[in-house]
């Protein structure tokens, strides 16, 4: 089995703490020190937990699990019992796939050689390969100004919806209204849907895009672009949303540091900290209604667009099945990015994963998504990077007591008149005011993922949960009991050519973006043998000492 030593592991913990140059609070305070007592901590990383089968109840949803460990080059299939019955390997990272009911898979993977964009979720190539594992499909899209990153979604005509960075220079940026003061040396990243029609074997034609930068607001600058009133204009983004949120940055000495012990990847430089304001990293299809729905966490919300329209129409405000051309037709989270109510108001928190709910099923039409960083009302820690400051353990676990931040999936519907138009409701802004449902941990902290995670609607009414920071995947039936829990025991070395990792992951070794729950009779498994593989892929594990020490505040 593959091991890390612990003071190793300590050691990228404590640059974990350092967002700054300010040094961490564990190297200024702890002077004392005490035997590690499990129970007085909640775990962060998981690093130290029991991994593989947990629990597999009568009633959990036979099928199998498709997800990639990011610090690798593998897809894994995996049966309920906790096996891995089939495996597909490429030279290149990947942490995102789809299986097709021909058996092929289609993978975001991480390009090597792209430039400019230095934030996890890289992608830059997507690959669809059959069950044998031969490439069938070849797709680049990377250069200096864009680049796939984070998710895709399969549309029912074959075509792809994937994400991408959309980069402005710091002068378009400025000429776009965003403030001076808060715009990066390298610029920013906004984001864009590109609709992709593949040309097997190698290649595509972009057939459809939309794009932010042509639905931007602002009210300080009335000589500059989009000037307007942001609170009459809940259609369009504001482009100073996140830049006033900005912390100080990091020396190019820290930067090199971070990358060296795997909190960043490669190109992030002191002049793009700071450049990826939107970080998308969700894209999903309702083929019913020709509408999209994007998680968008520098904002804290979710943003649904018109399809139906042509890409003209999709720059501008009218036209489309919906009327609004490329304006936004709903946005749900944080009513304040668009002038109404406050930051008491926001209900999404570096949310992942948001998915319309599939029609046939439980919930259909709903969205769901999974809300990672949940403040409670009582916590006195802003979030987990400040609660890991100060409290580290052998598990690279923080002492958070009772009181932290908590993560929940949500789910509901949109309010809509009886034409399906998304109107705001009182007080300007689009509703419900709370999710329609809601899974929380029963002791609130346990699935807690301050980062990646998601979940999604099974057909028999189950949730399928990723809990992405520390690698933990459950099943909850419709009242919300656990009925499958497992924990993926594997960790590899794929590294960049620089030694960088693909995807940063710092402490995190088992995190895992996404999972999903196929069904046993999914058609592309008809006709194909099922066994565990042989050898099982090796787990791996982390070793502490027994009686290691550790500082306590």
């Amino acid at each position: 089995m593959r091991t890390i030593s612990f003071a190793c592991s300590l050691l990228l913990l404590s640059l974990l703490s350092c967002k700054t140059d300010t040094p961490p609070k564990a190297e200024v305070a702890a002077t004392e020190v005490r035997q590690w007592n499990p129970e007085d901590v909640r775990s962060m990383s998981g690093a130290l937990a029991e991994r593989g089968l947990i629990y597999d109840s009568e009633e959990d949803t036979e099928g199998y699990v498709l997800y990639e460990p990011p610090t690798g080059t593998f897809t894994f299939l995996v049966d309920k019992q906790g096996e891995v019955v089939h495996t597909w390997e490429s030279e290149l990272n990947s942490m995102n796939s789809y299986l097709q009911p021909n058996g092929h898979l289609i993978r975001m993977e991480r390009e090597e050689n792209f430039t400019t964009f230095a934030a996890g979720g890289q992608s830059g190539r997507i690959r669809e390969y059959d069950w044998d594992g031969n490439l069938v499909w070849d797709f680049e899209y990377f250069s200096e100004t864009y680049l796939t990153h984070h998710d895709m979604e399969i549309m029912p005509n074959g075509h792809i919806l994937a994400i991408s960075y959309d980069a402005l220079s710091k002068e378009e940026a400025i000429e776009a209204g965003m403030d001076p003061e808060h715009v990066p040396n390298a610029g920013i990243w906004l984001d864009k849907i590109i609709e992709i029609e593949p040309t097997r074997p190698k290649g595509g034609k972009i057939v459809w895009e939309w794009r932010m930068r042509d639905h931007l607001v602002q009210e300080l600058y009335p000589d500059k672009k989009n000037y307007g009133k942001v609170a009459e204009h809940p259609r369009k983004l504001n482009i100073n949303t996140h830049s006033a949120e900005a912390g100080s940055p990091m020396s190019a000495e820290r930067i090199e540091e971070m990358k060296k012990m795997g909190f960043l990847t490669s190109n992030a430089t002191v002049d793009n900290q700071g450049s990826d304001v939107t970080h998308t990293n969700a894209v999903s299809y309702n083929p019913e209604l020709d509408q999209i729905v994007i998680s968008v966490p520098g904002y804290g919300e979710i943003l649904v667009i018109d399809h139906s329209t042509t890409t003209k129409e999709a720059k501008g405000s009218s036209g489309g099945r919906w009327g609004h051309g490329g304006e936004l037709l709903y946005r749900w989270g944080n009513p304040a990015n668009y002038g109404k109510g406050s930051k008491e108001d926001q209900k999404l928190f570096g949310q992942h994963d948001s998915k319309w709910i599939p029609k046939g099923y439980p919930g259909e039409g709903n969205l769901m998504v999974y809300n990672n960083d949940i403040p409670h009302p009582d916590n006195k820690l802003p979030n987990m990077w400040a609660s890991l400051a100060g409290n580290m353990t052998p598990a690279m676990d923080v002492a958070i007591g009772d009181v932290g931040n908590y993560s929940a999936v949500f789910q509901w519907a949109i309010p809509s008149d009886d034409n399906g138009n998304y109107e705001l409701g009182e007080g300007g802004t689009f509703g419900p005011n709370e999710p329609d449902w809601t899974y929380k941990a029963p002791d609130l902290y346990s699935m807690y993922s301050a980062f990646i995670s998601g979940a999604h609607r099974l057909k028999n009414g189950h949730t399928f949960i990723t809990q992405g920071m520390q690698g933990r995947l459950i099943e909850v039936d419709e009242n919300g009991k656990k009925v499958w829990e497992y924990w993926t025991p594997y960790k590899f070395d794929y590294t960049l050519p620089d030694g960088s990792p693909a995807q940063p992951t710092g402490p995190f070794i088992f995190g895992l973006f996404r999972a999903t729950l196929y069904p046993k009779e999914h058609p592309a498994f008809a006709g194909k043998t099922l066994n565990p593989v042989i050898p099982q892929p090796e787990p791996f594990v982390l070793e502490v000492p027994a009686n290691q020490e550790e500082p306590v505040q």
